[in-house]
């Protein structure tokens, strides 16, 4: 057997398995290290059809902190004065734009902590999913693996899945040749019925891109499409969700 074969050979036994890789390099990404970065989120919203569609877009940013005093945000003087602002005009007039109120929702606590430290989210996601299978890709030009799950309807709660008919669920997840998790997208397609006479579907679809910072996997970029429609409306929402480090 020639070098080069036996070179290729233990190279491929290396890195043969990589639902094993990820859940190596995941468990090495504790996030103690501290990380200081400016947070953006734009939402695009439509909601109903024709004469009552409603479109809902805006833009907001915020800094955030996390380090050993815990996950800090900073809301500037101007965005909290746009708030105020916008908050005395609906009052006035309920249907007054307020793009600052409605995209500062995906700045919350609950929003932001996982993008700070997505590493132990992943792995619980990857506990609710089937792995299927890998195969050789490219990412970004690059050599990467991509790992293939099956999400089941087993995630949802016992009251969503009694009006469920139809479910599918992917997950797909890119990653370097250490395991290191560079980038996910999901994916899930509902359909069914509730209360007899009405019927509903719902696509859902999340793209993450991810990078590390010491021993912290943050969540770079953030995607999230969703569709439904059901008793007579219909509604088309994207939401994108930047994270940019600070030294």
């Amino acid at each position: 057997m020639s070098a080069a074969i036996v070179f290729t050979s233990c190279a491929l036994s290396a890195h043969a398995d990589g639902l094993t890789d990820l859940k190596t390099a995941l468990s090495r990404l504790h996030g103690s290290a501290p990380v200081k970065a400016q947070v953006e989120t734009r939402i695009n919203n439509r909601i109903g059809e024709g004469k009552d569609l409603e479109e809902i877009s805006g833009q907001a940013s915020i800094q955030l902190e996390d380090g050993s005093r815990g996950l800090q945000l900073v809301f500037s003087k101007d965005l909290l004065s746009k708030l105020e602002a916008e908050e005395r005009a609906k009052e006035k007039d309920p249907k007054a734009k307020t793009p600052a109120l409605s995209s500062i929702k995906e700045l919350s606590p609950s929003e932001l902590r996982p993008v700070v430290n997505y590493a132990a989210a992943l792995l619980r996601k990857l506990e609710r999913a089937q792995f299927k299978g890998e195969k050789a890709d490219n990412y970004n030009g690059k050599p990467a693996r991509l790992l293939n799950f099956e999400l089941s309807i087993d995630r949802l709660s016992e009251k969503e899945k009694k009006y469920i008919k139809k479910y599918e669920g992917s997950f797909d997840v890119w990653v370097d040749a250490e395991g290191t998790p560079l980038a996910s997208r999901s994916s899930q397609q509902i359909s069914g019925r509730a209360f007899v006479v009405v019927s509903f579907e719902i696509r859902d679809e999340d793209n993450l891109v991810y990078t590390v910072t010491g021993d912290r996997l943050l969540v770079q970029k953030k995607e999230r499409k969703n569709m439904s429609s059901g008793t007579g409306e219909r509604s088309e929402m994207r939401t994108v969700t930047t994270l940019n480090i600070l030294s």
